[in-house]
């Protein structure tokens, strides 16, 4: 499958079969997001992989977890983030979305379905996973087999803005 329709294959699944994820498949997933860029290669990255009943039963409390079999916590360590030095900007929100991206379409092409959510409460994920003080949570990644019809790939058509309203050449307005 080429990357254009991988990333046209995968939707937000918000209901999920009781089926574990493969270790195997998990390991994939993960790896797709031990490679993915960061700002000056700094890997700020922290990881948590919550499968068993009683870390998605405490996830289930910072958060709907949507009958997922697993998740991934995403956090950045605040202490190893690139900053811009120009304006100060600390890019760990940024880092650690991009490797959400790359583990959600890692797992897209595992026929694994997944969610990437940031309506969490942060102190709570922050008590229930121990989190220190320099690593900061950024979003959950929920991971497993979709229990309904997976979104059409050709929703794309009518559910998002046509590129002229979104991407300008040169200047910002200026169209082609």
């Amino acid at each position: 499958m080429d990357f254009l329709a991988l990333a046209k294959k995968r939707y937000a699944c918000r209901k999920y079969l009781d089926r574990k994820v493969e270790p195997e498949k998990l390991a994939a997933v993960l790896e797709a997001g031990r490679v993915a860029p960061t700002g000056a290669n700094r890997q700020p990255q922290r990881l948590i992989v919550v499968e068993s009943p009683e870390g998605m039963e405490r996830l289930a409390r910072c958060t709907r977890d949507f009958g997922a079999p697993a998740a991934v916590v995403v956090c950045a360590d605040t202490s190893e983030v690139w900053t811009r030095k120009c304006d100060g900007k600390r890019i760990g929100d940024i880092d650690a979305s991009i490797v959400t991206d790359h583990m959600m379409l890692a797992a897209a092409s595992l026929g694994l379905d997944t969610l990437w959510i940031c309506m969490f409460k942060p102190e709570a994920v922050r008590e229930e996973f121990g989190l220190p003080d320099t690593v900061e949570p950024v979003n959950i990644l929920l991971i497993g087999y979709g229990a309904d019809a997976p979104a059409s790939p050709d929703r794309h058509a009518t559910l998002r803005k046509p590129l002229e309203e979104t991407v300008f050449y040169e200047r910002f307005g200026q169209k082609r």
